[in-house]
């Protein structure tokens, strides 16, 4: 039996720079709107709605499907054409949904491709103004290993 070599799965994707962001969570969460309020802030956008995941050079990239690469939804506006990164290699994991307690223990991404390495995810809700920023100091956090695991207020 041979191996997938890619999957298309129901998400968003942009990319930060050199950093991709797959944003996951059930229809109606506000993946596109929060990929719009990025790529409004200077990210580029890779995939909305759906996207393509495939392993290269041992990490997990994303790419749009053709068929509608380049093209975003914005909700009452309707589907426009924007400025693509064909393709990101993906650094995070954001799942749209209620926000965990405040200093959540950090958790995995498993991708549904076999071989993946496990990816940091984090979970937010996608209707606060601060989502974006909360994203990029999270991005920023996870690279540069910036997390302490420790912290007194006194």
């Amino acid at each position: 039996m041979s191996e997938k070599a890619e999957t298309n799965i129901h998400a968003s994707c942009v990319a930060i720079g050199d950093k991709g962001v797959l944003l996951v969570g059930p229809s109606g969460a506000g993946k596109s709107d929060l990929a719009l309020r990025l790529i409004d802030d200077g990210a580029r956008l890779v995939a909305d709605d759906r996207t393509v995941l495939f392993i290269a050079k041992g990490a997990l990239w994303a790419k749009a499907p053709p068929s509608i690469r380049g093209l975003i939804e914005i909700r009452g506006v309707g589907i426009v054409k924007l400025p693509v990164r064909a393709k990101v290699k993906i650094a995070i994991v954001v799942n749209l949904g209620k926000e965990a307690e405040r200093l959540p223990v950090h958790q995995s991404w498993k991708s549904p491709l076999k071989g993946a390495v496990p990816l940091p995810q984090i979970t937010l809700d996608a209707r606060f103004a601060a989502t974006p920023a909360k994203i990029r100091a999270a991005l920023k956090a996870f690279s540069q290993g910036l997390f302490r695991t420790t912290f007194n207020p006194k």
